[in-house]
Parts: C-alpha cells; sequence; structure tokens
C-alpha cells in the first residue's frame, strides 16, 4: 500500500521559518523523484520544489533563495524547509512522486507525478 503523509500543518508570522515533513512507503524510495506542491486560495496547483534521484533540485521562481528541498532515503522522507515566509506562500501543501523522473529543467508539471499526499495547510499571517 503506497501512502505519502505529510507533517508540519500550522500557521506562521510573515518573515518567519517552518518546515513540512514528508515520510512515504515507496519502494525504492531513491528511484522517485520527489516534489512540494501548494495550492492557494482559489488558485491552481502550483510546483514549488523539486529533487530527483540523483539529488538535482529545481525551484519555482517565487520561491528561489527562500525554499530548501531536501531528503533522507535511509528515512524515506521529504523536507522542505521554508524561510522568510510570505502571505502568499498560505496554501495547501502537497508531497508527490514521480518514479524514474531525472534530469528535469523545472519543477515537474503535476500531471507528472505518479503519487500523492493529502496536503496539509499552511497559513501565513502578516
Amino acid at each position: 500500500q503506497v501512502f505519502l503523509e505529510e507533517s508540519g500543518r500550522g500557521s506562521v508570522q510573515a518573515g518567519g521559518s517552518h518546515k513540512l515533513s514528508c515520510v512515504v512507503s515507496l519502494d525504492p524510495y531513491s528511484a522517485y523523484c520527489m516534489a512540494w506542491f501548494r495550492q492557494g486560495p482559489g488558485g491552481g496547483r502550483e510546483g514549488v520544489a523539486a529533487i530527483d534521484s540523483d539529488g538535482l533540485t529545481r525551484y519555482a521562481d517565487s520561491v528561489k533563495g527562500r525554499f530548501t528541498i531536501s531528503k533522507d532515503n535511509a528515512k524515506k522522507t521529504l523536507y522542505l524547509q521554508m524561510n522568510n515566509l510570505k502571505p502568499d506562500d498560505s496554501g495547501i501543501y502537497y508531497c508527490a512522486a514521480a518514479f524514474g523522473l531525472l534530469g528535469m529543467k523545472t519543477v515537474p508539471s503535476d500531471r507528472h507525478m505518479d503519487y500523492w499526499g493529502g496536503g496539509i495547510l499552511v497559513t501565513i499571517s502578516s
């Protein structure tokens, strides 16, 4: 049974930092490209950051320099460290996985992802 479970739901003041985690059951986890997506109020789902099995990372322009994606293959866990948060960063954050996706030039489109977590709400207050 495949699951991706996000944690780190909460409310943060603008300018602050917050870290999200996602534990997955995929095997072999190291073969998956992992990504974070978010959906703001009234908006579509956008790719925030991704990391492939070689460790290559990609970020949306809106979060470059503020967010860092990382993963621990031994713990099968994906992370998103978010710094200097802004109210526009508010939304439902999803972790997602795509098997064997390599060499991405940008954060993958959601249609390329094979598995999804249920999402968690992160609210940034001004």
